[in-house]
């Protein structure tokens, strides 16, 4: 996942009168140099008029950088193709002192390649009345060139002291960097009314059928169409259907209803061009307060700015068991409420609400030794408890290592192999948030009701980074119906980090596919080994079972030779016989891999030679993500028989038991003709379902090898606890 970062949550305030200065001027004699207040400046970026052309065109794509004490605060909009851009867009910094000036730079935005500088300037903020909105006017200059004539930039700024501002008020922020240069972010906020309520009123559920007569966008008289959703801060994206009017998608998501009246679902429809910008299709709206809930609704939606139609089925339910409260007040303590969650989630409920698997509760109780964020050696830290795309916050613990957060967490569980992520950041009024540490925990590790603390570790998951956290966790699910949901679709994550090219990912993902490639070609030089008679003995057995088993076979015998190999291995796990060894050569690649992440951001100013080769970069991304899908896929059946995840491992015993019997009673003929049959009519009886493949579906719930390393708990190192120092130095 790409960073979260925190700003603080403020107004803007009206602007009271207007006053124009120029760059250089007299100090406000009310606002001393070394005031250790803290104050709000609301900026307005209006325009620029007569910018500096970098184009061959004679034009330049302008977009502006507002920089405090190196450290990006700000960038707009791009304004294609014009040197007299309108931005009109506003922004609000929270700043602790007024000795750093404002710095503004314009950039020409060059796809693929550097952005041209057009010039830079600066604004004393000593220099500004407080309260009172000024009009300013900065001329650009170019440092090596102080001659050149590079226009003006227009702003509005008000600065504003900020004197107790209440710190129980925050937001969470997801910045996003996009190849087009604009930041998008996912937001998510906590206030008190909420603490102790649910934080969304409802779900709704979207299945986006197909597009019928769209617009053809590319040379060929087709397109490559995909469709964006959009409800408030709630975004997703849906897969790109190549060459085709008439796409297909068949794709199912959810978005949390937080208004009680609805809210307006905006929808847009794009044609994927590689290279350069995509192509627009057409815009349509959901008015969810229009429709009735508990009932599903099929839409056909008319493209406007555009031609053709989008096909939808739209469901509104009643609120998920997602909440926050106190550790004073939470479910499972009342012996009452503990009841009726597990008579709903009871063997006999079966039928009742498929997908309501489970009820999950999360007690965050505090953290010990975490990482010094800030110069005064202490940090303001924060907790984000994400499980697939419900995601909560604590409140901030200023000025602390060790800080308590004592909150009680509930999510209703859709997967029973969902990850629970827990990570820790440091707060920063005016930044990106830093990050200390993060968990993962796979549901099905929970042990219940155990205090445990775990080991903060680094982004990647590979390694330890300083601190732990102590949690609680509680589930509580229905085994039927989490066997029912393996064979389902899994839920996608409707915000996930960029993938982009990295030599060490690339590198394991080869090594990866080539050990499984390697299982197979081990495997056909043993049989030819056999066939050599190499070894007398062992070709004479072989050609022994080859003759029993070929005269002898019968189709049922595949699931029970599958369903032998995962009861040897059951049995020597058991005698503590564990064939599983810990990969080290995976854990030593990702460990490679976070040492290159580290120096990337090092160096994320400095563009280098690969996004001038953009179209090179996707076409090597692509590959990456190939080798890595096939290395996955052969680690997932490995691990499957490895008894990695038992209750898996369980279920695949319970469904190659079946398919055997099936096929030991049941003429192959007769299980041929149900299978064309169900797949002939499936579209007949329900034409709006979702295609699947049970089988993969299945796997995907089985961890790779990448993922057992990540998902491993590291044991705590006591030598470095407080409580422990504390207790030594009373001895």
């Amino acid at each position: 996942m790409l960073d979260s970062y925190r700003l603080r949550s403020v107004c803007t305030l009206p602007f009271v009168c207007h006053k124009k200065i120029n760059t250089v001027g007299n100090s406000n004699a009310d606002v001393p140099l070394a005031d250790p207040g803290m104050y709000q400046l609301d900026i307005t970026l209006r325009r620029g008029q007569s910018l500096a052309a970098r184009d061959r065109g004679g034009t330049s794509d302008p977009y502006v950088k507002f920089k405090i004490g190196r450290k990006e605060v700000f960038r707009s909009k791009i304004i294609h193709k014009n040197l007299n851009p309108v931005w009109e867009e506003k922004a609000c910094i929270i700043v602790d002192h007024l000795r750093e000036p404002l710095y503004i730079k314009v950039f020409d935005y060059d796809f693929g390649l550097q952005d041209d500088f057009m010039g830079s300037a600066f604004l004393d903020l000593t220099q500004l009345e407080l309260n009172r909105s000024t009009d300013v006017t900065l001329t650009l200059k170019d440092p090596h060139y102080p001659d050149h004539d590079l226009g003006i930039i227009l702003l509005s700024v008000t600065l504003t002291p900020k004197e107790g501002e209440p710190r129980d008020v925050t937001m969470l922020r997801r910045k996003s960097w996009k190849r087009s240069s604009k930041f998008q972010t996912q937001s998510l906020r906590l206030s008190d009314q909420h603490r102790k309520s649910h934080l969304w009123r409802g779900i709704v559920s979207i299945t986006l059928i197909e597009g019928r007569d769209l617009k053809a966008m590319d040379s060929n008289g087709l397109s490559d169409p995909y469709v964006k959703f959009r409800l408030g801060h709630q975004k997703y994206k849906s897969k790109i259907m190549p060459k085709t009017l008439n796409p297909q998608w068949r794709e199912q998501f959810d978005f949390h209803l937080y208004e009680e009246r609805g809210g307006i679902i905006d929808i847009t429809a794009w044609d994927r061009d590689a290279g350069k910008r995509d192509d627009f299709i057409g815009r349509c709206q959901v008015d969810l307060s229009s429709l009735s809930r508990e009932q599903t609704h099929k839409l056909e939606l008319q493209l406007e700015e555009g031609e053709g139609h989008l096909v939808l089925l739209v469901t509104l339910t009643a609120s998920a068991t997602v909440s926050i409260s106190d550790l004073s007040v939470h479910s499972l303590e009342d012996k009452k409420e503990r009841g009726e969650i597990l008579k709903r989630y009871s063997p006999l409920r079966i039928f009742n609400n498929i997908k309501d698997v489970g009820f999950l509760q999360v007690k965050v109780i505090r953290a010990e030794g975490l990482m010094a964020a800030d110069v005064t050696g202490k940090s303001d830290p924060f907790c984000v408890v994400e499980l697939n795309n419900d995601r909560l916050l604590t409140h901030t613990v200023y000025k602390n290592l060790s800080p308590e957060w004592n909150k009680v967490f509930t999510f209703n569980i859709k997967d029973i192999h969902s990850v629970l992520e827990v990570t820790v950041y440091d707060e920063d009024r005016d930044r990106s948030a830093d990050f200390l540490g993060r968990v993962a925990i796979p549901l099905l590790s929970i042990q219940n009701g155990e205090q445990k603390a775990y080991v903060l570790k680094n982004k990647q998951l590979t390694g330890p980074t300083k601190g732990v956290i102590y949690l609680e966790i509680d589930v509580i699910f229905n085994a039927v119906k989490a066997s029912l949901r393996t064979l389902i679709p899994k839920e996608q994550k409707y915000i996930e980090e960029e993938n982009r090219l990295s030599k060490q990912l690339l590198l394991r993902n080869f090594i990866r596919t080539k050990r499984c490639v390697m299982v197979l070609v081990n495997a056909v030089y043993y049989v030819n080994s056999c066939f050599d008679w190499d070894s007398p003995p062992r070709s004479l057995a072989a050609f022994v079972l080859f003759l029993f088993v070929v005269w002898n076979f019968e189709l049922y015998m595949i699931p029970l030779l599958l369903l032998s190999l995962l009861t040897w291995n059951y049995f020597l796990i058991i005698s503590g016989k564990d064939n599983r060894q810990r990969d080290t050569v995976v854990e030593d690649m990702l460990e490679d891999e976070e040492e290159e992440d580290d120096k990337d951001d090092k160096d994320g100013e400095k563009k280098g030679f690969i996004n001038k080769i953009y179209a090179i970069q996707e076409v090597c991304v692509s590959v990456q993500n190939i080798l890595d899908d096939v290395a996955s896929f052969g680690e997932r059946i490995k691990n499957t028989f490895n008894w990695t995840v038992p209750f898996l491992s369980w279920l695949a015993i319970v469904a190659l038991c079946v398919f055997t019997v099936v096929l030991y009673l049941i003429p192959l003929r007769y299980i041929v003709l149900v299978w064309g049959i169900n797949k002939f009519t499936k579209k007949l009886r329900s034409p709006y379902a979702i295609d699947n493949n049970e089988l993969l579906d299945f796997l995907s719930r089985v961890p790779s090898d990448v993922q057992v390393v990540q998902y491993q708990e590291l044991k705590p190192d006591h030598s470095h606890s407080p409580f422990k120092r504390k207790k030594n130095t009373l001895g």
